[in-house]
């Protein structure tokens, strides 16, 4: 590629680049010397599992691979003690050194589903963080001012709601500054939200010597409701590591306004690709996705497969090949209402006799409306919405 070709091909899908210049001279220059651009995005291992959101910033670092750069992937084992306060109106609780190991362990395995190993860093940040002495950490502090910390719009918010505020959580946006300056990074990147502490890097990077970082930031992925970001707190999330079926009957339920959105951000589509889809008929367009996105995490025939469920038992109705059998207690007695909360067809009692009455609830293909049922000896198959399970007496 030419270098604007390259530029066009790392731009697609950012929200901020700063600056555009800086990272055209790079370029040019790591293809003068032939060094690779060092390119950083850090991850505090908060939670074990990784989902699509996460996905639009590791797919980005892989464009810099594909171009022949290095990608140094940074898990926060020591930022994610003090926990990221951006966007946050409560300071974070304490995780303990053994969930994080945990939790960074889980990643090393997930990122490589997109990343390529072999042009990949894995890091941690304990490796100079933990030897700083408390002078040093005073040092690192004088760098920077409490009017510049405070200038982000979540610790002004706080502030002036009374909401307090801990030390450890200014030192956060430093922390992550002075990874950039150990790391020499030529390229941070990171979520919209996290341009604050991106800049901060820059500015520790000039006071080291070191030519400031070019900062590029990626969009937060909404969820599926298409509204709030994708979180595991939302329930609005798809895990990469859900099975096929899970992950392609989820991407099927989003809007088709968002779809476009997640051909943009969660695939290596160019933008004149996804606008000559726009003319085709969504509901195919949206399975091509599915199958895009599970054969990504999971494997071409794992995507085949998860259509043909979705085709079997969602569009024709039928029951699912792979249905679970779920025995109940001999003493369950006849009321529907607890036997699909046993089965864990529905969310509470309550929610039970709604889907009842509304006529949501199906026995062995009939729909069923009584709040009472006899299960024969051989079982019954039960389907509310789109959940089916086999029901036996024990």
């Amino acid at each position: 590629m030419s270098i604007d070709e390259q530029l066009t091909y790392l731009k697609k899908g950012l929200a901020d680049l700063i600056r555009e210049d800086d990272l055209r001279q790079r370029l040019l220059q790591a293809e003068k010397t032939g060094r690779p651009l060092r390119v950083k995005a850090g991850f505090d291992p908060t939670a074990p599992d990784l989902h699509l959101g996460h996905t639009v910033l590791l797919r980005k670092m892989k464009h810099f691979q594909d171009l022949g750069h290095r990608v140094i992937f940074l898990i926060g084992d020591i930022t994610g003690l003090i926990g990221d306060p951006t966007g946050r109106n409560t300071t974070r609780p304490p995780m303990t050194r053994e969930q994080i190991v945990e939790n960074a362990e889980t990643y090393k395995t997930q990122v490589f589903k997109i990343l390529d190993p072999a042009k990949t860093e894995v890091r941690f940040n304990s490796e100079w963080l933990e030897p700083l002495k408390f002078v040093d950490v005073i040092r690192l502090c004088s760098k920077y001012t409490v009017a510049q910390i405070m200038e982000r719009d979540d610790f002004n918010k706080r502030f002036k709601d009374g909401i307090p505020i801990s030390i450890h959580e200014l030192l956060y946006p430093l922390a992550q500054g002075y990874d950039s300056v150990k790391l020499e990074c030529d390229v941070e990147m990171g979520g919209t939200d996290q341009l604050t502490n991106l800049l901060v890097g820059r500015e520790l990077q000039r006071d080291s010597g070191q030519a400031p970082q070019i900062v590029a930031t990626v969009p937060l992925l909404e969820g599926t409701d298409g509204v709030e970001k994708m979180s595991k707190s939302k329930a609005n999330f798809i895990g990469i590591t859900e099975p096929p079926k899970v992950i392609f009957r989820k991407v099927m339920g989003i809007s088709d306004t968002l779809m476009w959105r997640y051909w943009e951000l969660l695939t290596d589509k160019s933008m004149s690709e996804i606008a000559a889809m726009k003319a085709e008929d969504p509901m195919q367009v949206k399975m091509r996705l599915g199958r895009q996105i599970v054969a990504d995490f999971h494997s071409a025939a794992a995507a085949d497969q998860a259509q043909s469920d979705f085709d079997r038992e969602v569009r024709e109705g039928q029951q699912p090949a792979d249905m679970e059998t779920f025995r109940l207690p001999s003493d369950v007695g006849n009321s529907l209402p607890k036997i699909l909360l046993a089965a864990g067809l529905v969310d509470s009692r309550t929610d039970a006799e709604r889907k009842i009455k509304a006529g949501a609830a199906e026995i062995d293909g009939e729909r069923h409306t009584s709040l009472t049922v006899v299960i024969p000896p051989g079982g019954i198959v039960i389907r509310v919405g789109k959940k089916w399970k086999r029901v036996r007496v024990s």
